[in-house]
């Protein structure tokens, strides 16, 4: 095995290894805190962790240009005067953001403890980000072992801390998210030191550096854009939600997502080394690599449907009071099938050919989608169910169209699997609606084990392949 071979299994082990233990964290945070902390407080400490997931964008694209114009660099390449002066100018930035978010939050809201969840995120939104532009230099440069650490060290401080606090009887949300934030204030301040050879330069003045800041922002205002399209074909539908229903409800159905992002950790984790080596890559083996990254990632995906019964049944005997949630998650657990090709595979390989306008195609089409008709089955319907339905079909509509755009970009033939997948989906869903525990199971297992018989020849020959290039 070459050495190329050697550093990508090693930068996949570090990925791994760091989210096998993430996992293990948000399996604390999902099941055991709502355990304790009671369904009202649980839910407005969801509403933060809903509103904080959307601060990273209030970079506009910045960073986003910086790491699509960085990727596959070498760390000694980096422009040092100039990405050392941006960090400085985006601190800034989001210092005058962050400021006018608490005073607008002051000003309107009519509601004492969204009140204070904004002016949290509010605060939040300055770390995150500036974590963010160290992150992507760690990611971009193929510094894996330091993206992982950044990426995991702030959820052990936070979940040792949290775990001293309930154990101590503590059940408050304002107190989760202080120490949240006061976490992940550490930790960037860990990254910072970390890099700081490349932040600690002298200060380029700003007319200088500023044409650079705006042509990263128009290099990464597509991505951005993409990215919240992405985010709210579920975020309006919980909005709305929300608004309709009650924070309770909203926190019922974040415990669902959550559950379902956690079988997401590994996906991301193969995602974050793949950018970088597929930079590297010759571009005419592209379409190869991802026709046999397809035929292993899809049916590994499906296998993870397998184990929604049992878990589901853990979770009846653990959160008796989350009941709802679990009949949400029959419906939304498929997500991590469609969310995670959309991740590894789909997104990934786009932006290697810089082709970031068909991700904000692709997402932009199913957003519209969903706010339609989320409002339909929210407001006019009056449909939880319904509600929750659309989150799901938005999220296999925005699959489906990227991976067709994909496919056009790197001249491959469509993929004839895609209507066997969408049946065991559908499957999947309607079985766990209508059928208990036991019956869905096997009805499930029995057609996925059809559908492994159908995929087995080319998923094989997919491994073998890749194996084959990794000795080469």
């Amino acid at each position: 095995m070459n050495t190329k071979a050697k550093n990508l299994l090693k930068n996949i082990n570090y990925t791994v290894t760091a989210n096998f233990l993430v996992l293990g964290i948000s399996v604390i945070l999902n099941l055991f805190v709502p355990k304790f902390i009671g369904i009202k407080e649980y839910s407005y400490w969801q509403l933060y962790v809903f509103y904080s997931s959307y601060v990273g964008f209030l970079h506009f694209g910045w960073l986003d240009g910086i790491y699509l114009k960085n990727g596959g660099k070498e760390y000694d390449e980096l422009d040092r005067p100039s990405l050392g002066s941006q960090f400085w100018y985006l601190f800034l930035f989001e210092l005058i953001l962050s400021t006018i978010m608490i005073s607008l939050a002051i000003t309107f809201s009519n509601s004492s403890n969204k009140t204070i969840i904004l002016i949290l995120t509010a605060s939040v939104s300055v770390i995150k980000n500036l974590c963010t532009f160290i992150l992507y230099i760690f990611q971009s440069t193929n510094r894996i072992k330091e993206y992982a650490q950044l990426s995991r060290n702030d959820r052990y401080i936070y979940i040792s801390l949290l775990s001293i606090y309930i154990l101590f009887g503590g059940r408050n949300y304002f107190i989760l998210i202080l120490l949240d934030i006061f976490s992940r204030l550490v930790v960037s301040l860990w990254g910072f030191f970390k890099i700081k050879d490349l932040l600690l330069n002298k200060i380029v003045k700003l007319h200088i550096v500023f044409p650079e800041i705006i042509d990263n922002i128009k290099i990464g205002s597509n991505l951005m854009l993409s990215n919240i399209a992405g985010m709210l074909i579920i975020g309006i539908s919980r909005t709305l939600i929300e608004y309709k229903w009650s924070v309770e409800t909203f926190g019922k159905l974040s415990l669902t997502l959550s559950i379902s992002n956690m079988f997401m950790t590994f996906i991301n984790a193969v995602g974050v080394v793949m950018f970088p080596l597929l930079r590297r890559a010759n571009q005419k083996n592209l379409p190869s690599l991802y026709y046999d990254f397809r035929n292993i990632f899809v049916p590994l995906s499906f296998s993870f449907l397998v184990f929604f019964q049992p878990l589901k049944i853990i979770l009846e005997f653990w959160l008796p009071n989350y009941k709802q949630s679990l009949l949400f998650m029959g419906i939304l657990f498929p997500m991590i099938v469609y969310e995670g090709r959309m991740s590894l595979l789909i997104t990934t390989f786009l932006k290697t050919i810089r082709q970031e306008k068909k991700i904000l195609y692709a997402n932009t089409i199913a957003l519209i989608f969903s706010i339609f008709f989320s409002i339909v089955t929210t407001i006019l319907l009056d449909s939880l169910l319904l509600s929750i339905g659309i989150i799901m079909i938005g999220l296999v509509l925005r699959c489906i169209i990227a991976e067709k755009l994909l496919e056009q970009s790197l001249n491959l033939a469509r993929t004839k699997d895609l209507q066997i997948e969408l049946l065991l989906t559908i499957i999947f869903i309607f079985s766990n609606i209508l059928l208990n525990n036991t019956n869905s199971f096997l009805i499930y297992a029995f057609f996925f084990i059809g559908y492994l018989a159908f995929v087995r020849k080319k998923s094989i020959a997919s491994m073998k392949n890749l194996i084959k290039i990794l000795h080469s």
